[in-house]
């Protein structure tokens, strides 16, 4: 097993929240080590191609490049100082939490086999979000790929998904997926965001204090506009079909309910659909630390601590809000860190830029969720032999079965009786889908693990051996 100094502080993620945090406490004189499983930093929002590709532009692929470049020269400077350790390729599975420090337990590379650890005092948990993708009759065809999925494709392997594609589901990552694919080359034979935009009025206040965001969000629209990208709103899609891989998909109005409009259903061809519902964080190390969440969100005070003392959380762990957002909460956690480590608070003054960033973005993502939901009634189109756990293979049937015919009133007990979220991704992606068929609260599900563990990695000394490998 190797094994690193120990450090003041382990960042675990190496997106804009992580670095931002990294930065902060290395400014302020702290050690630290990052550890994110990518082997260049910048999590997906600034996800680039490898170096091997050559690509010649790969600021053409993103959105405020140079704030990136401003970062990541930063973080250069202090990796060359020895102020930060930059660990890339290591996957983290659990944070243990001793006496006075942390073990950050990872596993190496792709082939995930080979552990390594850091001993830190403390801990900023910068994991992210990943996507929701509710279910729907052929989401498991070929050529149905996630929004994010899609735009992964095109900026770290500069490629694209297919050739003719629909940009489907709901939320404020379509606009940027579209754009990018067709500025790309690929054809977007359609736009699909069901929402209703115009709902943001209600928020006209909110909307107003964040200009910057409203103009990321003109310079989208412009660039759909300009390329003549049809653009249907109060519209889902119903159903894709092909033999074999994705031939095409039809969509269709809704009501103001959330249902679909009889008699509006529209067939349209493509080779890909890039589909997307939102966004939800992970949470899966702080749950292992015993740390409360709010919702789906880890909880966090002013200074983005936990109430586990010694850990901290910044970026979308707490709450879905985009780069700006999770580099406004990284740096107050990384001031909050170096600070307390001496056993002092922070300074208020250097807090208030970012702090004000902070509240004015949570307010504006917090309008964005409130229009931005899936359709009320998007379960009533899941047919029953709609595969909902790819995993398992369990059908919407089987979890209707379980609810109507056996009783299951949870998702527990679906789960229990059916399997479904039993399988590698632990419910992870079909969670969400699982609960909506069966009309259960998308609880949090607690996880002892943040991945799978080889068996010959808990075996060895050292690894936590806890009683929560025997979950469910």
């Amino acid at each position: 097993m190797n094994s690193a100094e120990h450090q003041d502080l382990a960042v675990i993620g190496a997106g804009p929240a992580g670095v931002a945090a990294a930065l902060a406490a290395a400014d302020a004189g702290a050690r630290v080590t990052i550890l994110d499983s990518a082997p260049q930093a910048g999590g997906q929002f600034y996800r680039r191609p490898a170096a091997g590709l050559g690509a010649r532009r790969p600021q053409a692929l993103h959105h405020a490049w140079g704030t990136w470049q401003s970062l990541n020269a930063r973080l250069r400077a202090h990796v060359e100082a020895g102020r930060v350790r930059h660990v890339t390729d290591r996957h983290v599975w659990f944070v243990e939490r001793l006496e006075t420090r942390f073990t950050v337990h990872a596993l190496i590379g792709p082939e995930q086999t080979e552990p390594d650890t850091v001993t830190a005092d403390a801990v900023v948990l910068a994991t992210g979000g990943y996507e929701k993708v509710l279910p729907f009759p052929g989401w498991t065809l070929p050529g149905v790929v996630t929004a994010g999925g899609a735009q992964a494709m095109l900026k770290g392997g500069l490629v694209l998904p297919g050739r003719t594609a629909v940009v489907a589901g709901t939320g404020p990552l379509l606009m940027p997926v579209a754009a990018g694919l067709a500025a790309a080359g690929a054809t977007i034979a359609a736009y699909i965001e069901s929402a209703d935009p115009k709902s943001l009025a209600r928020h006209a206040s909110t909307l107003v204090r964040n200009p910057a965001k409203l103009a990321e969000g003109a310079q989208y629209g412009a660039a759909l506009a300009r390329r003549r990208i049809p653009v249907r709103t109060r519209h889902t899609v119903v159903r894709a079909h092909g033999t074999g891989r994705l031939e095409a998909v039809t969509v269709a109005a809704l009501d103001a309910d959330g249902r679909i409009r009889p008699g509006t259903a529209r067939r349209i061809p493509c080779d890909t659909l890039a589909v997307g519902h939102g966004m939800l964080p992970h949470t899966d190390l702080a749950q292992a630390l015993d740390c409360t969440l709010d919702g789906v969100n880890v909880a966090v005070d002013d200074e983005q601590r936990t109430d586990v003392p010694g850990v901290w959380a910044a970026g979308e762990a707490t709450g879905i809000g985009g780069a700006v957002l999770s580099r406004a909460e990284g740096e107050i956690a990384g001031l909050s860190v170096a600070a307390r480590l001496l056993g002092a608070a922070p300074d208020p003054r250097v807090l208030s830029a970012a702090e004000s960033v902070r509240t004015r973005l949570r307010a504006f993502f917090a309008a964005i969720d409130t229009v931005y939901a899936p359709p009320a009634h998007w379960a009533e189109s899941v047919t029953d032999d709609t595969v909902v756990c790819r995993c398992e293979e369990v059908t919407a049937g089987e979890i209707r079965e379980a609810v109507d015919g056996l009783g299951a009133g949870d998702l527990r007990t679906v789960k229990l009786l059916t399997r479904a979220g039993m399988g590698w991704c632990q419910g992870r992606v079909c969670a969400p889908g699982v609960a909506g068929v069966a009309g259960c609260p998308a609880d949090t599900a607690r996880r002892p693990f943040a991945r799978p563990v080889p068996l010959d990695v808990l075996a060895q000394p050292g690894n936590p051996s806890r009683n929560e490998a025997s979950h469910d």
